[in-house]
């Protein structure tokens, strides 16, 4: 789940502009892009679905997210790194009146997704299945009610901290994008990778951790369903951390 440890982004077909900025540098995806070729049946969803859920970054993004679905939505929530897709398709199966969009730049983690929504006929969930970063930069200002961010890669080795996705500019990304009261969610299993996202997220103005007790990080949210990484995690004996930080 998340930006797991082998994830990784999607083929030539499906990315957007090499841009080899300053800024797209730093927050460029650092990875695998694909584990095991794929089964037939999943090549043909990722040629022929994929296109058809994708968001256009080429295009201007629509002033509304209302326009990338063929309902409109109530809310609107990103969850970037969504790798085996378990969290996502249970929020999108429990949450029919809001949009999902779903970032997994990973091959085969795309391909177990596409795989579902197709079997399943989901209609609230679009995709983009490159870097998180163009898509940040992508979507309007203040259109989103929630993102999630679970189970990120730790990058554990200091000479490594540089390719964490939690970084001040995309916490100030996040800020943008996120409507005022609008709510950011992490989970970890990495005391060092909670302790820097705790750090990054408490210096922006614009978000506000509300924690008043060990329970408020300790203990899952309401409703959460788990992923097969965090009992990976649990039967290692990692502890997992669940922050939550409000946009003001």
């Amino acid at each position: 789940m998340g930006e797991d440890r082998s994830r990784g982004p999607a083929p030539q077909s499906v990315l957007i502009n090499n841009d080899t900025s300053a800024a797209h540098q730093r927050g460029a995806f650092f990875g695998r892009r694909k584990g095991h070729p794929l089964r037939k049946q999943q090549a043909e969803l990722y040629q022929q679905l994929l296109p058809k859920l994708s968001l256009d970054l080429e295009s201007d993004a629509p002033r509304e997210l209302a326009a990338l679905f063929s309902f409109r939505p109530a809310k609107f929530q990103l969850e970037i790194g969504f790798g085996g897709g378990e969290h996502l398709l249970h929020e999108a199966r429990a949450n029919p009146d809001t949009g999902f969009i779903g970032c997994e730049p990973f091959i085969n983690g795309m391909a177990k997704m596409l795989a579902v929504i197709s079997n399943e006929k989901i209609p609230n969930i679009r995709l983009h299945a490159a870097d998180a970063l163009y898509l940040l930069e992508w979507l309007p200002a203040a259109s989103l009610d929630r993102i999630d961010i679970l189970y990120a890669d730790p990058w554990p080795k200091k000479r490594h901290w540089k390719r964490r996705f939690i970084s001040d500019e995309n916490v100030a990304r996040f800020a943008r994008v996120l409507k005022s009261g609008a709510t950011l969610r992490f989970a970890s299993d990495i005391d060092t990778y909670v302790e820097w996202t705790l750090v990054r997220l408490l210096r922006n103005p614009d978000f506000l951790w509300g924690a008043e007790k060990a329970d408020d990080w300790r203990i899952a949210w309401a409703g959460w369903p788990g992923t097969r990484y965090e009992q990976k995690a649990l039967r290692e004996g990692r502890k997992p951390a669940y922050l939550e930080f409000r946009r003001l």
